[in-house]
């Protein structure tokens, strides 16, 4: 049975997400069981501690045991420190008061931290991805999964340039998965491109993750939320498809804002959450669809420094390029992971590869502390983040000037 509460236009507080995972939670056998939840790392908005306490003191007395997962991908483990600091504890106080609750980080790249629950086989993806890729992808993810007899995947649910929206199984696959599925789904959504995916409920990248979800043999459930800049708009707990269409739904209504024309100059203010292009790439997904033909967009992060922590080397192999420039090199390009891939597509944006010329639709521009001759090797502008006074650029838009203070969560589109 699913539980929510919310609207577009709601405002859910502490009380809220109590009473809501409180009673959603109660509708499920948990007793005795050994329990996982799995939760976004610090790239991602929204109340994570709320819901940590919320869901701890609904089941610690029920459960034999409690562990909280961080679902990283990626991205570098977090330290306990970060961990603290995610869920809102200051120093010694997630110790003191919850002491018998695990948080654990995912380790995507340690094959002795993953285990196997099967292969999609070639023709399978073949068939769920319109025939774009054919190859077995086999299907591995944290091994603390399968010391579980229940999961519950909580997070939150945007608009996303991989799966089209994000949440529900997404945090299984790729958020606490091996290199293979991450790989496989990112590239085959790079193939379609992002415009034509991302704010898109069913997809082709949707479809595998569900495929690679029906492989795992552990009981799951679902706490998905909703939340803008202003506000928590929704939660819904109950079984993971419900819960995460319903999110998702509401998701359409809140995070995507359409226009009635594309602009010429897009500043996209990239958070401090983002600590680096990888996931700062985020600030040029969702404006991608608003910047006009030859258009310039703008990531501007002064607090940033590299362009990828864990992936940064591979990134500067092969460049920031258009899908075409790798598509039609394969035999070049086709040996570097598809996640890395997807990225650097994702944030050069649609183009086209015709005779040796590559002609990106967007002029993507990089206003941080990365230097002007490295952001010329990924084959990215370069502008000096001193020299930008954001407010210049703030209501402008009557001028073809959009000004985004807080990009990467909410959608932008023309009408």
């Amino acid at each position: 049975m699913l539980l929510s509460a919310g609207s577009k236009t709601a405002k859910l507080g502490e009380a809220d997400i109590r009473r809501v995972v409180g009673e959603g939670l109660a509708q499920m056998d948990w007793d005795g069981k050994r329990v996982l939840v799995i939760i976004p790392d610090h790239s991602r908005s929204g109340p994570t501690g709320l819901f940590f306490r919320a869901i701890a003191d609904a089941l610690m007395s029920r459960v034999r045991k409690l562990d909280f997962l961080v679902a990283l991908g990626t991205h570098p483990p977090l330290t306990e420190a970060k961990i603290d600091e995610l869920l809102g504890f200051a120093p010694g106080e997630r110790a003191a008061k919850y002491g018998r609750v695990g948080v654990l980080n995912h380790h995507w790249n340690e094959p002795t931290e993953l285990r196997s629950v099967g292969t999609i086989p070639g023709g399978r993806l073949a068939e769920l991805s319109d025939g774009r890729m054919t190859q077995d992808v086999p299907v591995l993810l944290n091994r603390h999964i399968f010391d579980s007899d229940r999961l519950l995947l909580c997070g939150p649910v945007f608009p996303h340039e991989v799966a089209g929206f994000s949440g529900g199984h997404k945090y299984l696959f790729p958020g606490v998965a091996a290199p293979e599925i991450i790989n496989a789904t990112h590239w085959l959504g790079a193939l379609i491109t992002n415009p034509a995916i991302i704010g898109r409920r069913d997809t082709p990248v949707r479809a595998v993750i569900e495929e690679a979800a029906a492989l795992v043999p552990i009981e799951r459930h679902c706490v998905a939320y909703v939340v803008d800049p202003e506000a928590l708009r929704g939660i819904f707990v109950g079984p993971v498809p419900e819960a995460w269409k319903q999110a998702a739904a509401l998701s359409d209504q809140v995070h995507i804002r359409y226009f009635d024309k594309p602009f010429h100059t897009v500043l996209s203010c990239a958070p401090r959450m983002y600590d680096d292009i990888w996931t700062a790439g985020k600030c040029m997904y969702k404006l991608e669809p608003v910047v006009a033909d030859g258009g310039t967009l703008i990531i501007y992060a002064p607090h940033i420094t590299e362009v990828s922590v864990t992936h940064g080397r591979l990134i500067e192999e092969v460049g920031y390029h258009c899908r075409d420039f790798f598509v039609k090199q394969w035999d070049r390009y086709g040996r570097y992971p598809g996640g890395v891939l997807a990225h650097c597509t994702h944030v050069k944006g649609v183009g086209t590869y015709e005779n040796g010329v590559e002609r990106p639709r967007v002029n993507v521009v990089l206003a941080t502390r990365i230097p002007p001759e490295r952001c010329r090797k990924i084959n990215l502008g370069y502008m000096d983040p001193d020299t930008i006074h954001p407010a210049d650029y703030a209501d402008r838009e009557a001028e073809g000037v959009l000004y985004v203070p807080k990009a990467g969560e909410i959608l932008h589109r023309v009408k």
